[in-house]
């Protein structure tokens, strides 16, 4: 690995940890520079789920105050993001790599059509704030297992779909529902990365690069992210989320 490519992967993984914890779709950046360096996409993938994982703990500890009384609530949405973790990751290593190729395009595309609807979902999501609760109701929280094997299959603007359903379920303030989207998203990765360190080829070049930056982005997300220019960034991540595409294809 050049030092160009070490250089690149550390930066890809300080801007993925960020976003993770603003809003969800930082692996639209990491995972196309670990396809344009030449891993292979299934490999890119694991490294890259392995990697975010530091990003999301930091993302967690800055929200602390945020999660600070969600722990009833929060129980059964990570009984249900642990299981679609599992199943998720379980999908990624026994389904051919092939399959991965084929389906993962396709993935990406509803992670950028989420991503440049973002605004629309979260007005959608103010206006009908006060018809959620203070729980999660038993759709909710399949809805919640879905997105969790989703993520541990590939990831990519898992935080957006957390975002809307939880938004859409409960009944509070969005940088809380936030801080519990981080913490649902983190322990997905946390149990799709444990699994693929037993049971997966890993690029621990890569991993430990995006590691690092994603414990900067995390903790840059929490504390200054939030003032981050919402149309550039839509319009940063749709641009490497085409390139991903063209990439794979």
């Amino acid at each position: 690995m050049s030092a160009f490519h070490a250089v690149a992967i550390f930066a890809a993984g300080v801007v993925a940890g960020t976003i993770n914890t603003v809003v969800g779709s930082g692996t639209l950046f990491t995972f196309p520079v670990l396809l344009t360096f030449g891993y292979a996409p299934v490999t890119a993938n694991v490294s890259n789920t392995i990697g975010l994982v530091p990003g999301s703990a930091a993302g967690g500890w800055g929200y602390r105050r945020e999660l600070a009384g969600q722990k009833r609530r929060a129980l059964p949405l990570l009984l249900a993001s642990l299981l679609g973790g599992i199943a998720g990751s379980v999908l990624l290593l026994t389904l051919p790599a092939s399959a991965f190729k084929e389906i993962v395009p396709g993935f990406i595309v509803i992670a950028l059509i989420l991503i440049v609807f973002q605004p629309r979902l979260a007005r959608t999501i103010r206006t009908r704030r006060s018809s959620g609760g203070e729980h999660a109701g038993v759709v909710a929280t399949a809805a919640v297992f879905a997105s969790g094997v989703y993520g541990g299959y590939f990831g990519a603007a898992q935080g957006i779909m957390l975002l809307a359903i939880l938004g859409l379920a409960l009944d509070d303030d969005l940088q809380r529902i936030n801080a519990l989207k981080v913490v649902l998203a983190g322990l997905v990765n946390l149990v799709a990365g444990i699994i693929f360190v037993f049971a997966a080829h890993v690029a621990w070049a890569a991993a430990l690069l995006i590691a690092g930056g994603s414990i900067l982005g995390g903790v840059l997300g929490a504390r200054y992210g939030r003032r981050l220019p919402p149309a550039a960034l839509r319009a940063v991540i749709v641009v490497v989320g085409i390139v991903a595409i063209v990439r794979l294809l």
